[in-house]
């Protein structure tokens, strides 16, 4: 069985001639002499290195596709006819007090300082990327309004044009990193928190000291890997200027924008654009435990760490450090995934996916706890997007996992909203979205709660991008209480692995979860002999 066809995907805008492929290699079957396009190989052979990245480069979000032998999907989530669990206190469960509307979703997480979340999910990293920072109004608005934490990524500070250094090259200023702070405190209601992802160049750079000396963060994130994966996370840069510019910054750009020759090839129209990476992090314990003992002296509050989706030793590594380290939350974002930001072939065929590394982070934690150890909290995150998976993995690594990381799922709403704010004012909507009006107040379902949140008065500040994350989190939390309510769960503690069952047998035996007809089947066979 084939799981994966390289060679031709909407995400690199090419295509196969022939409906017969080779399905190792993805080329046609036939391949003519003479055929106009348009595959990857085709593609390629003009412009070379572009076809690596999904585009229309930074204005795409894309996720890797591929079929994997076992996912989510091969769990199926239990409903039970009798009893209550998670009810509140002194409250006997009945059919007039187990009412599904009053089911507890928020979660909370940390070591000793916890942050409360009204639903159990999160934003994946929005850094330095071009989707992030023209919508960043929209996901961070949307945020702070929905009760739930936004994750700042890298590389904000160094790719800003308004950055000023200082005589050590170290951030005094970041015009843009100022404004993404201000617009999510600016909403904020007491639940989530901001979280400023910091890689290599972001260390080199200072960012940390900036951030907490100029505006006072509490929580900050580690990141092992770059990007979006293992050596992902680009973003492309359409001027020589520039390009010259992140390069005297400390990061690698490519092709090298120093070269004569490449110089020569962008004035001529060949190279019409420069990519610039961040270097790989390197991780040691030695490292991992004094860079946490540096930010706690510098004075914050949380410090969290998000983690790739790699193997079983530094899936072990992170979980084992970040007990001893007393890490607020550990984030472990399996396969496939990705923003858009890194190169198509790497989301779709590296890491571990999700799965098969969730699983292995339950049974780590089983075993750090056995030990005596206390286990971080933990957060899943790679490719979740309905309520049906975060309830899956919020069971399936219980009681460890609080929350489950979201990354294209949160932010595809925020660029809906904005759009349709933008086809309202061009008086071009589509029939998708007049069919239910012309008005905000007729198009949003949640609009009215959104102005009663912030109020009247500030109901004009707020963009259709935020109140569309606020629709989208308001239906995971309804579709959440629902699937919890037939679960028996009335609280998100009240959540066990016992609630999901396995629909293979090879899911059975990788997860630990009872095969469907071995699930609950000793209760059965003890009341059909009573």
């Amino acid at each position: 069985m084939n799981l994966n066809k390289p060679n031709a995907n909407e995400a690199t805008q090419s295509f196969n001639r022939s409906k017969s492929v080779v399905a190792m290699s993805g080329i046609c079957t036939r391949c003519v002499d003479g055929c106009r396009g348009n595959c990857e190989i085709f593609k390629s052979t003009f412009r070379g290195r572009e076809v690596i990245y999904p585009g229309p480069f930074g204005k795409v979000t894309a996720g890797g596709d591929k079929d994997y032998p076992l996912d989510y999907s091969h769990l199926n989530i239990q409903g039970y006819a009798m009893g209550a669990k998670g009810m509140p206190e002194g409250v006997e469960p009945g059919p007039d007090t187990a009412l599904f509307p009053k089911v507890d979703t928020r979660t909370e997480y940390g070591w000793n300082s916890k942050t409360a979340m009204e639903v159990p999910i999160f934003t994946g990293a929005l850094g330095s990327t071009e989707i992030a920072r023209a919508n960043w109004e929209h996901f961070a608005i949307g945020a702070a309004i929905s009760g739930i934490s936004l994750v700042c990524g890298e590389n904000v500070c160094g790719i800003d044009p308004g950055l000023e250094l200082n005589s050590s090259n170290m951030v005094v200023k970041s015009p843009e990193m100022a404004r993404r702070i201000e617009v999510y405190r600016r909403y904020h209601r007491g639940f989530g928190e901001m979280l400023v992802q910091m890689n290599v160049e972001d260390g080199r750079l200072g960012v940390a000291e900036y951030l907490i000396d100029t505006h006072g963060q509490e929580s900050i994130e580690l990141k092992w890997g770059q990007g979006a994966k293992s050596i992902g996370g680009e973003i492309m840069v359409h001027s020589l200027e520039r390009a010259l510019e992140l390069q005297r910054r400390g990061y690698i750009v490519t092709p090298d924008p120093s070269d004569p020759v490449n110089q020569a090839a962008f004035n001529s129209g060949g190279i019409k654009e420069f990519e610039r990476h961040s270097r790989l992090g390197f991780i040691s314990e030695e490292s991992f435990m004094a860079e946490v003992a540096r930010l706690r002296k510098l004075g914050y509050k949380r410090i969290t760490l998000k983690t790739g989706a790699y193997g079983m030793r530094e899936l072990a590594l992170a979980m084992r450090w970040s007990s001893k380290a007393e890490i607020d939350l550990l984030t472990i974002d399996g396969a496939p995934g990705g923003t858009g930001m890194s190169p198509w072939r790497m989301m779709a065929e590296w890491g571990v996916p999700s799965l098969y590394l969730h699983t292995a982070a339950y049974k780590f934690a089983k075993h750090l706890e056995g030990r005596g150890l206390r286990v971080p909290d933990l957060a899943f995150a790679g490719a979740f997007s309905s309520e049906d998976g975060i309830f899956k993995a919020l069971a399936l690594g219980a009681p460890y996992t609080k929350a489950v990381c979201m990354g294209r799922a949160l932010m595809i709403p925020g660029m809906v909203g904005k759009n349709i704010a933008k086809w309202m004012n061009e008086n071009d909507l589509p029939k998708t979205v007049s069919a239910y009006g012309t008005t905000p107040e007729e198009i949003f379902t949640d609009y009215s709660k959104v102005k009663d949140l912030v109020g009247a008065d500030e109901m004009p500040n707020i963009p259709l991008g935020a109140v569309g994350i606020y629709s989208y989190c308001d239906r995971i939390r309804v579709g959440l209480q629902q699937l919890m309510a037939g679960a028996r769960c009335f609280n998100l503690a009240s959540v066990t692995r016992n609630e999901l069952m396995s629909l293979t047998e090879e899911c059975a035996k990788l997860t630990g979860i009872p095969y469907v007809m071995d699930a609950y089947l000793d209760e059965a066979m003890e009341i059909l002999n009573s």
